[in-house]
């Protein structure tokens, strides 16, 4: 492709007329038709200095550099297929868009493609801003008046070239769907899916669902206006936003449509589309609608509702947030509408991703990048809701601000409904139905509304809220006086959920570990409040309780919060302050921080001696050992692990023993005696097993795969890694997922595979931007030694390519 042309560019678009007609029409003899078409536009075009920009079956998008020049292409190419049976009608619009590396971007590129979409074959139309560039006096051009097109934007002048007759232009002159202060962008999944709905004969009745804000209304009109043509009688914009009275609804449709005696008699059996913009206030007029449908059989109705009508004719579409891609596109393209030099940078998907990617909230977020820099916007979205406000003056008034959005909503439902909405508010990442009824006392029914009502979403077995949606929930809580006492609920009930888990050393180091992830968000926030508030021992116990979790998720944030807590500690309980120490200094030593662990465990021993607590303190010295040998100290480490086995066997704990049997491997190790070491590996693996200790088997193979890669021993060593692996990702272990790819790219180097060792390499490298890993940090360079001896080109490309995979996707590979 020659290089596109930038600046003021007039783009050409092709389409022809009744392909599907002229299939059946010449059979085999349309493909031979087919590429004369594309021969004789492909010749005119490129006489004329065109670029083929795009084709897509039988329609193409060219460029020109000059308006007269696409005129003159676009006239000699009708010239050229007067004779043959194909006709072609095409569009001429004139912009200045973005060229990017993919093609062009910008307005102007839809409204050319929807140009030619209203004309018949063999018609030349040409937009108002072409014929301002054109020499009147070289070309014949006919005003057909201003049209409204299909992106539903200010009405276009249309022309047309030379004065041939042609039915009437396939506009939107006929109906009287709102015009769109902007063109429609995104939702193509969704847009195409509720096409095939209003298309369906046997469903007469679409209902858009969805919570403020998510463009149910841009969505239902887009579609209709691309089934104008489909509606001998007319597709017609009913908007209820304003009506309250039930009795009023079937009134307000005769209004539009012109009715002046009986609605049903009126339509009778005409071929009409209704669109009801915001029925949920007036619900009660869906058995009226209902009968309408029932008496004319040629109607149809598509609604927009928070909530469906429930009537048995009804198909409901529930419209959700835009996805990521979506979100940021739609942003983009909004924020170029209020400054046309708006250049996207990395915190654009994360200000998307904090408004929900809500259309409504995306367009007034943009509208903000007049006056913030994306940083300055993403630090107020700390709070969404004050940020959002400023749309256009001519939207509905609760469309202005977001608040206003929801709160729509929120009046509308009844005392019971409101309450539960506003204590919902205090789960972050949803919440199951039981901890629902708990904390906010929402019953299934009334849950079952909140849903219906597209406040409240439900997926798999998770209830939740739009974050801009519970913030406002939030500021209800607030103002009922009520935020307190459910936080307080809140915070009760998972520390009960935390303690279930069992993930401290006085339990069962996470037999119950899939608990936690579905609601560490929620666990999180109990943790905040409770530091927030002072209640430092209810705080405490939570964090102790999720001890394994913070070891395995993020040792970082782990001791952060350890060392909040235990700052403000001087009243709890000596045992909860000997198990806290106990957690900071796990965190810190899987930080790789083995010199700031040793002192905490040391102060955490002595208080587990004070109370005589066995366990307590035979766990505090396997981790003594263990950290000895860490610090390079083998000497110091062979008493508190003999004390520690010895402790652990005496109280029938066979997890502990477990752990201490490892770490005799590990002084093994440390004194040079590999054999003996795989072996304590293997027996501490074995009884790990057993007592279904995942994460110390994950450590048992990591173990093994490393003595066995340094004994030469490819074969066996990976098959260890691979264990570890699977063992990793089971506990969505992210260093463990670490430790045991490396080893697996140190093993595919000893084979000589340098696109699997350069594949997981580079998947770790890119792992490695995310944040600190801890212990691996301090293995790496011992890794790469081995992984880099495979370097070569095949080695660096597949790097390359490892370096755009994800984590979990290189795991998957690795696993396979």
């Amino acid at each position: 492709m020659r290089e596109l042309p930038g600046g003021t560019v007039t783009f050409l678009f092709t389409d022809i007329e009744g392909s599907t007609r002229l299939l059946h029409e010449l059979g085999a003899a349309y493909a031979d038709a087919l590429v004369e078409h594309r021969r004789e536009l492909r010749e005119a075009f490129a006489r004329h200095g065109g670029v083929e920009v795009d084709t897509q079956g039988d329609a193409f998008f060219y460029a020109f550099a000059r308006a007269g020049d696409a005129l003159a292409a676009a006239g000699d190419a009708q010239a050229a297929l007067v004779e043959g049976p194909i006709r072609v009608r095409m569009g001429v619009h004139t912009g200045e868009p973005i060229v990017t590396g993919e093609g062009y971007v910008g307005l102007d590129v839809h409204r050319a493609a929807r140009i030619a979409g209203v004309g018949h074959g063999g018609q030349v139309l040409v937009s108002s801003a072409t014929t301002a560039l054109l020499d009147p006096s070289n070309t014949v051009l006919l005003d057909l008046g201003e049209h409204r097109l299909k992106d539903l934007t200010a009405p276009e002048r249309i022309y047309q070239l030379g004065e041939g007759e042609f039915p009437p232009l396939r506009s939107l002159n006929q109906s009287n769907l709102p015009e769109q202060p902007t063109p429609f962008a995104g939702r193509e999944k969704e847009f195409a899916e509720v096409l095939v709905l209003v298309r369906n004969p046997r469903i007469r009745l679409v209902t858009l669902t969805g919570a403020g804000g998510s463009g149910k209304t841009r969505l239902a009109v887009q579609a209709a206006a691309e089934v104008v043509d489909e509606h001998e009688h007319g597709v017609w914009w009913v908007s209820l936003q304003a009506v309250r009275d039930a009795e009023l609804v079937l009134p307000s449709v005769a209004s539009v449509v012109g009715a002046q005696g009986d609605l049903a008699a009126h339509i009778g059996d005409r071929r009409m589309l209704l669109v009801l913009d915001n029925l949920e206030q007036v619900l009660d007029a869906a058995p009226a609608l209902g009968g309408l449908l029932a008496a004319c059989p040629n109607l149809e109705l598509i609604a927009t509702s928070r909530e469906p009508l429930r009537l048995a004719a009804e198909h409901e579409y529930a419209v959700p947030p835009f996805v990521e891609q979506e979100g940021v596109g739609f942003f983009l393209s909004r924020a170029r509408v209020v400054r046309r030099d708006f250049e996207p940078d990395e915190r654009v998907l994360e200000i998307c991703r904090r408004v929900d990617n809500l259309p409504l909230a995306l367009e007034l977020a943009a509208a903000r990048v007049r006056v913030l820099s994306t940083a300055q916007m993403l630090e107020r979205l700390e709070r969404a809701l004050p940020l959002l406000t400023g749309g256009t003056r001519d939207a509905p008034e609760r469309q202005r601000t977001l608040r206003a959005t929801i709160g729509w909503s929120y009046d509308l439902l009844d005392a019971v409904e409101q309450q539960a909405f506003r204590r919902l508010g205090v789960f972050a990442g949803g919440c199951t139905l039981d901890a629902a009824e708990s904390v906010a006392g929402a019953d299934l029914d009334v849950l079952q509304s909140l849903v219906e009502k597209s406040l409240v979403r439900f997926d798999g077995e998770r209830h939740s809220l739009l974050e801009t949606i519970r913030e406002y929930a939030l500021e209800r809580l607030e103002e009922a006086g009520e935020a307190e006492e459910r936080r307080r609920g809140h915070a009760a009930f998972f520390l009960a959920l935390a303690e279930e888990a069992d993930l401290s050393a006085e339990g069962n180091y996470g037999q119950r570990y899939e608990l936690v992830p579905p609601d560490q968000d929620n666990l999180r926030a109990a943790i905040d409040w409770a530091l927030a508030s002072g209640g430092i021992e209810l705080g405490l116990r939570l964090a102790v309780a999720l001890e394994q979790f913070w070891v395995i998720a993020d040792p970082y944030e782990g001791v952060r919060r350890f060392e909040a807590f235990l700052a403000r500690a001087d009243d709890v309980p000596p045992l909860l302050r000997a198990r806290a120490l106990r957690c900071l200094a796990a965190c810190r030593f899987v930080s790789s921080d083995y010199e700031g662990a040793q002192p905490l465990m040391e102060e955490s021993l002595a208080l587990f001696r004070a109370a005589d607590d066995e366990e307590g303190a035979a766990v505090i010295l396997h981790r003594l050992a263990i950290g000895s040998l860490s610090l390079g100290r083998p000497e110091l480490a062979r008493e508190p692990l003999q004390e520690s086995l010895a402790l652990f066997r005496k109280s029938g704990n066979r997890r502990g023993e477990a752990e201490s049997i490892g770490t005799r491997g590990h002084l093994a190790e440390a004194e040079g005696r590999l054999e003996e070491a795989l072996a304590f590996y293997e027996q501490s693996g074995a009884l790990a097993v057993e007592v279904g200790f995942e994460w110390w088997v994950r450590n048992m193979h990591l173990s093994a795969a490393e003595i066995e890669l340094r004994l030469g021993r490819v074969e066996e060593g990976e098959r260890s890694a691979r264990q570890a692996l699977a063992a990793a990702r089971a506990l969505d272990d992210r260093r463990g997922t670490v430790l045991a790819l490396a080893m697996l790219a140190w093993a595919a180097a000893d084979r000589g595979d340098a696109l699997r060792a350069g594949l997981i390499w580079g998947a770790i490298e890119a792992e490695e931007q995310r944040g600190p890993l801890g212990q691996w940090e301090r293995h790496r360079d011992e890794y790469s030694e081995h992984v880099l001896a495979a370097e070569g080109p095949v080695f660096t490309r597949a790097r390359e390519q490892g370096r755009r995979l994800s984590l979990e996707r290189t795991a998957e590979k690795a696993l396979a």
